[in-house]
């Protein structure tokens, strides 16, 4: 069960407004769910920016849940929402990243996500004290797991081709995170009232890919390997 850890005074907090543009929504005006992964990635990004932490460790996302807020209104074209971003807790390879969305100053979507600091072969690496200076003892305080599961895919799945682009790779070679989400966005149409992605492992440029639907759940695979799988609930 994921938990939603609510904002409190401890340890920094950055926030950043962005306005839903045309390119981020459905036909029918709502915002994408991989226009929110772009959000949350930008966001992350500008904070570790801001906050000058002394690191040359790249960070890749490992899970990312979200859940629209009860009652609350999902973002549409031209809306402008704020992002507050803030550590909600820590493992001893990886930090949890909270983020909430706000509309007109309403908390609106709750996301939860896992990034994890890798070296230049990829293996994760332990967090540098310099995190903690900055993001706060209580962060450190908070332990959040950093495994990952994923259903088995019944025999009754939909299986279909997942071609992909040259724009889909980001500067670390691999096809990129909110790239990944518009297999989402092929399958549902906002609002969702729940989403967890997980990336079990890198989709290459050259990788096939193959997307696999079942009600309620998403893969990505490569051959016999699932990459990616996402489970959602509909409002």
């Amino acid at each position: 069960m994921i938990e939603f850890v609510h904002l409190n005074d401890e340890g920094r907090h950055f926030r950043e407004e962005y306005r839903v543009r045309m390119d981020d929504t459905h036909a029918n005006g709502l915002l994408r769910l991989d226009g929110i992964a772009r959000y949350l990635q930008d966001v992350a990004t500008d904070d570790s920016h801001d906050s000058v932490v002394a690191s040359a460790d790249p960070w890749v996302v490992r899970r990312t849940a979200l859940r629209l807020v009860k009652g609350a209104t999902w973002p549409h074209y031209l809306d402008l929402i704020t992002l507050t971003t803030w550590c909600g807790g820590t493992g001893p390879a990886w930090a949890e990243r909270r983020t909430n969305i706000e509309l007109e100053g309403r908390l609106v979507i709750e996301t939860s996500a896992i990034w994890v600091p890798v070296d230049a072969a990829g293996r994760p690496v332990r967090l540098r004290e310099n995190f903690f200076e900055v993001y706060g003892e209580g962060a450190r305080e908070r332990k959040v797991s950093g495994r990952l599961t994923k259903a088995p895919i019944p025999s009754s799945a939909q299986y279909r081709p997942w071609p992909l682009r040259t724009a889909d790779l980001d500067v670390m070679g691999h096809v990129n995170n909110a790239a990944l989400w518009q297999a989402l966005s092929e399958v549902l149409a906002s609002p969702v009232h729940f989403v967890n992605v997980q990336h079990h492992a890198s989709v290459e440029g050259d990788d096939v890919v193959t997307l696999v639907t079942s009600p309620g759940h998403l893969w990505l695979t490569v051959g016999d390997d699932v990459r990616v799988s996402a489970q959602y609930e509909l409002l």
